[in-house]
């Protein structure tokens, strides 16, 4: 359980492994990036067969907003990890500026509320004089504000985003002695892809997704999906330190989208869990039937 917290501190951020098919969830500047109305559903279990292993369950749904020129959107994330609970709501904006090369640069602002809770009797320890240990943190309410920037075209993408740039959350540490003034930290996040159309049926999309958070290792996701017939995405990826990755991608109908990964673990938890699991359900409304001809690369 000690191997599993270290490897969690720095995972306030919901992390998936099918981030290149849901850029919201990491990005606010990607509402609006697609002409017609996306909705995501994803649940993950991760390091399963570890007690306290994070599981995350997110919703988002995005759109343009007067024409092209603006985009909105809502998420709902809600995150466990070992005796911690969080659950939050989100309003996504994001301005969009057509560049001629077919291309969009977009502005995106973040803004939202989490509730967050902590079991902390729940806990094994051994100082029962511990201040820390003292209260339970029952649905405590944190303002957060993120930022990021996208760009795209048809065929490539690349955003960099802090999806909490600043947390309201000084209530949370002000009983603790010598604690830092806030829980929450900023994490970077730095994405990019490009799909390489191999020939008629097939398509290569490689990508990559950099995660900073200060107190922390760098990470890296280094990822190659290929698209068979406009319909089957078939992946793998690796990620830095922690986990190799398969994932694929249906494409059911223009509208319905069903995706799956799976996590071996390269770490040190290695042998003490059963990797990790993500499945998705992506609804498009209003996009054109014959817009199966030109899927959904991102």
């Amino acid at each position: 359980m000690v191997l599993a917290m270290q490897s969690a501190r720095a995972q306030q951020e919901p992390m998936i492994s099918q981030y290149m098919f849901n850029g919201l969830f990491l990005n606010p500047a990607y509402a609006g990036s697609h002409p017609y109305t996306s909705a995501t559903l994803l649940h993950r279990a991760q390091w399963v067969g570890i007690k306290g292993a994070p599981q995350t369950s997110l919703a988002a749904i995005d759109g343009p907003f007067l024409g092209d020129k603006m985009g909105l959107g809502l998420t709902l994330s809600h995150d466990v990890i070992g005796v911690s609970h969080e659950t939050e709501i989100a309003a996504n904006y994001a301005y969009r500026i057509h560049l001629g090369d077919d291309s969009h640069l977009a502005f995106g602002l973040k803004a939202g509320v989490s509730l967050y809770s902590a079991t902390l009797s729940d806990l094994t320890y051994w100082d029962n004089q511990d201040i820390i240990y003292q209260n339970n943190i029952s649905n405590a309410a944190v303002g957060k504000f993120g930022f990021g920037i996208y760009w795209n075209n048809e065929r490539s993408f690349i955003g960099l985003s802090i999806p909490t740039l600043y947390a309201a959350d000084g209530k949370l540490t002000s009983d603790i002695p010598d604690a830092p003034n806030h829980y929450f930290t900023q994490h970077y996040f730095l994405n990019a892809g490009h799909v390489f159309e191999l020939s008629e049926d097939f398509d290569l999309k490689p990508s990559i997704l950099l995660k900073y958070q200060p107190q922390a290792t760098p990470e890296v996701d280094l990822n190659c999906n290929l698209l068979y017939k406009k319909r089957f995405w078939l992946g793998v990826g690796y990620r830095t330190g922690d986990a190799v990755v398969a994932m694929l991608e249906f494409q059911i109908n223009p509208m319905f989208r069903v995706g799956y990964s799976y996590d071996a673990t390269t770490s040190q938890l290695r042998g003490y869990d059963s990797g990790s699991h993500e499945v998705m359900l992506g609804i498009d409304l209003g996009k054109e039937p014959v817009a199966i001809k030109n899927p959904r690369f991102f």
